[in-house]
């Protein structure tokens, strides 16, 4: 018969555990604790407690932020979750201290971080200039579209509300006439005895409730109309509302439509800090540049590295979704030398001529006939295409969001009907075929000059570090911190949690790359002992130049290697070999012949 230990779960165990020893050196949750006990003041927080007097003692600001960014870093996101994890991981309890905070503290503060998000994010901006993780010469942004704490279902205009509104009114009235209708027939069916008891009360109870969430839905709906205004888009049109988080937006993204926001982050070269981050309620990055730049020159002025790390000295890097002349007028502002190519940017580089998706052929398939296979009749001012059909010109001077003007032309629709080039000239939805032919002085626009620019190659060689710089630090919020969606409604406060997630960003490397947070380098004995031996080797002729000098030289035993008179280019030849041959046999585990000593 097999043997097995016993256990008895009634037995105790004493454990020692020291909370300061939990936090290994090297690792995040040790530069995390000793970066906020050094660098971060209480003081800044004492405006969100009041009690001096009255009321019990507030946990410590310094333990919360601990507990909330360790968190992040671990895809812990949720406040009951942090709670939980106070009360059963080690290191959620060392970093706590032993303190066991509600869910709702936790909530309460991250909405409170407000106003002083900037200050903690400086701090660490700075701390990461003087442990040399920043250059300053060349930023990166990019902007990541994640879900927000919303539902597509509640965005529409507001017609579009109101005519939700009244769908549910009448699907309220629709409902109530079905319920008298079944309340009459669980009378009917009590009186014949064919209900079961109580079965009647709870389908009833049922019916009661689907129809109060009716009416909650459609009271939701009209008091947010009463309440909020419509939202303009950037050409003064009316744009879609959310009920739940109207500072949310529907985004198309790879992944299809969502209703999110817009997080921006601006990264250093060197060591892919962020430098800035704030989430934006828009889907275009068109006109995001702006806010960023004076975003990113507020937190640096904050930092007092406003002269050490100048935005006016920096590259910006930029993908083609902020190509457009308010980004660029914004960096001209700024006098930041910006980066940022066109949506045709690769179809003029000779690098990707062999790519099928950039051939005329496949442009072609797409419906795309470019204005080489027009003719122009300059007594007419009119084009005539390949079919012999004439396009007129139906406005003189056609202006583009980009500054650019031209001369637009078009054919009729009765002569593209029924065209039998009519697939491979017309994009897919078209009626008819439009060209438009620029205007001369285009070329003084700024995002001419950019397309002039970004085709040197020297600014294809910077923009070419872009991905780079900005891309892995989107990878690892997302895949290794489990950054999924906001958890928080309102603009502001997904800002804060979208820093927040960013500061674990920056820890993360000081915890890898500082000197004082990071990890210690610890010479062994071995390492010790030899660098001991050769600093005495290497001292040894200064040693024995006294002995050297009070006793003569034999003539059988000559001492020319330890010649020691002026000049000193021959001293200690001997010596000078041994401490060499001596490091060869530190390094390699092999003595070799060191100068031919």
């Amino acid at each position: 018969m097999p043997r097995f230990k016993p256990y008895d779960y009634r037995q105790g165990l004493m454990v020692p555990l020291t909370l300061e020893k939990q936090l290994v050196e090297g690792s995040l949750e040790y530069a995390l604790h000793h970066l906020i006990e050094e660098r971060i003041e209480e003081a800044w927080f004492e405006e969100l407690y009041a009690n001096d007097e009255v009321g019990r003692p507030a946990y410590s600001p310094k333990l919360l932020l601990k507990v909330i960014l360790f968190g992040y870093s671990r895809g812990i996101i949720g406040s009951r979750r942090l709670e939980r994890a106070c009360k059963e991981n080690i290191t959620f309890m060392a970093l706590a201290c032993g303190e066991r905070p509600d869910h709702s503290t936790i909530a309460g503060f991250v909405e409170k971080l407000e106003g002083r998000i900037a200050a903690i994010f400086s701090e660490v901006l700075l701390v990461c200039h003087e442990e040399g993780l920043l250059s300053g010469t060349h930023l990166s942004l990019d902007g990541l579209k994640l879900p927000a704490n919303a539902s597509r279902e509640w965005s529409g205009t507001f017609s579009e509300l109101r005519l939700k509104a009244e769908k549910l009114r009448r699907k309220v009235i629709e409902k109530l006439a079905e319920h008298r209708r079944a309340d009459r027939l669980d009378k009917k069916r009590a009186q014949r005895g064919a209900c079961k008891a109580g079965e009647g009360a709870r389908e009833k109870a049922a019916r009661q409730a689907s129809l109060q969430r009716l009416r909650q839905r459609a009271q939701r709906i009209e008091s947010f109309l009463k309440e909020e205004k419509a939202k303009e888009g950037a050409r003064g049109n009316e744009v879609q509302s959310n009920v739940t988080d109207n500072d949310s937006a529907k985004m198309q993204t790879g992944h299809g439509v969502i209703q999110g926001y817009n997080a921006q982050a601006l990264v250093d070269e060197r060591h892919q800090i962020i430098v800035h981050a704030m989430a934006s309620g828009t889907g275009q990055d068109h006109q995001q540049l702006a806010s960023v730049l004076a975003g990113a020159q507020e937190l640096l002025a904050l930092a007092a590295l406003s002269e050490e790390l100048p935005l006016t000295k920096a590259k910006l890097s930029a993908d083609c979704n902020y190509h457009s002349e308010a980004n660029l007028q914004a960096c001209e502002e700024h006098g930041v030398d910006a980066y940022i190519p066109d949506n045709h940017f690769r179809q003029r580089d000779a690098r990707f001529a062999s790519q099928e998706r950039h051939k005329f052929e496949h442009r072609e398939k797409k419906g795309a006939f470019g204005i080489e296979r027009f003719r122009y009749n300059p007594d007419k001012d009119t084009y005539t295409c390949p079919q012999g059909k004439e396009l007129t010109c139906q406005s003189a001077s056609h202006s583009t969001g980009d500054g650019h003007r031209y001369l637009r032309y078009r054919s009729k629709a009765r002569d593209c009907a029924r065209c039998p080039l009519r697939r491979a000239c017309i994009a897919r939805g078209g009626r008819r075929k439009s060209l438009a032919i620029a205007i001369g002085g285009a070329a003084g626009t700024r995002t001419a000059r950019m397309r002039a620019k970004i085709d040197t190659p020297e600014a294809r060689a910077i923009y070419g570090r872009r991905l780079a710089i900005v891309e892995p630090v989107f990878a690892n919020l997302r895949s290794n911190k489990r950054l999924d969606r906001f958890t928080y409604r309102g603009r502001v406060k997904v800002g804060v949690q979208w820093q927040l997630y960013c500061l674990v960003h920056n820890l993360e490397k000081l915890a890898h790359l500082s000197r004082k947070y990071g990890p210690k380098r610890v010479k062994s004995a071995f390492g010790r002992l030899s660098s001991v031996l050769i600093r005495l080797i290497t001292h040894l002729p200064r040693l024995l130049r006294p002995i050297c000098a009070f006793f003569r030289p034999s003539p059988l035993f000559p001492l020319t290697s330890f010649r020691l008179s002026p000049p000193h280019s021959t001293v200690s030849f001997s010596t000078v070999s041994l401490g060499v041959m001596f490091q060869n046999v530190v390094r390699t585990g092999s003595v070799r012949q060191a100068g031919g000593g």
